[in-house]
């Protein structure tokens, strides 16, 4: 059987204190049959990032001259994974909030042909240090979300998701500033299967979060709204599991 290759995708603006460790956290040997690859969107970083990025073992780097947003960077994540010949997709931000560790439960769903998109929910998981207008902020657009696609939806703003090839194929993001909401939406509006892991979450300690009310609300509100006046077409064909043995008991691979 040959190797499924999974390329791990992190979009990254000023994160020199914290992407090499997340880098070094990536499991990269968990089963004999997955291959790891990194790849880092340097999204107009003007500090050290991409020279801590290749310190700590990225395999490829791509830079934009200036910062032209999440959106931006996620979409390239996409498109690159694709180029690079990646089975698999997994996005995950590069502040060290999200547990690298993790990134197999994410994989399992889509592995084993249950899912197309794999989120990791925070809120069905573990969250340390999260503010109360954070949360909050969370459970509003979330819960916009679970409206306007008809299912229910824990944690649509998560920063750790993974994507079949096919999935990662037809993904639009419509918008430069943000990825989160506009991705699930039109992912699941075109018939992909998403699914939610529970993961463990911590506020990051280093750098700053670029998300400000007032801009985020200005962006992602008409986003969502121009989304949703799309027409969408039902693409997703049913792909077959990859065949890969996994324990039954855990979403971790069998080594």
């Amino acid at each position: 059987m040959s190797k499924q290759k999974v390329i791990v995708f992190m979009p990254a603006h000023n994160e020199e204190e914290s992407i090499g460790e997340v880098i070094k956290r990536v499991p990269r040997s968990f089963h004999p049959l997955v291959e790891v690859e990194v790849l880092v969107i340097n999204d107009g970083s003007t500090d050290s990032t991409v020279n801590v990025a290749k310190k700590a073992g990225a395999d490829h780097i791509i830079s934009f001259d200036t910062n032209q947003g999440l959106g931006a960077a996620v979409r390239e994540g996409l498109k690159s994974s694709v180029r690079l010949g990646a089975q698999i997709g997994v996005m995950i931000d590069a502040d060290g909030e999200y547990p690298p560790e993790q990134i197999p439960d994410l994989l399992h769903p889509i592995m084993t042909g249950k899912a197309d998109y794999t989120m990791g929910s925070r809120f069905l998981g573990t969250i340390n240090g999260m503010k109360i207008h954070r949360r909050l902020g969370n459970y509003c657009f979330t819960a916009l979300q679970s409206i306007l696609l008809g299912r229910w939806i824990y944690d649509g703003q998560s920063g750790m998701r993974a994507f079949s090839r096919q999935a990662m194929e037809n993904a639009e993001i419509i918008h430069d500033y943000n990825y989160a909401q506009v991705l699930t939406l039109n992912l699941v509006r075109k018939g992909f299967r998403v699914k939610e892991i529970p993961i463990l979450y911590y506020v990051r300690t280093t750098g700053r979060s670029f998300i400000k009310f007032k801009s985020y609300m200005s962006s992602v509100l008409p986003a969502i709204y121009k989304e949703m006046r799309r027409p969408v077409e039902r693409v997703y064909v049913a792909e077959q599991a990859h065949n890969i043995p996994w324990k039954k008991e855990s979403n971790q691979l069998t080594k």
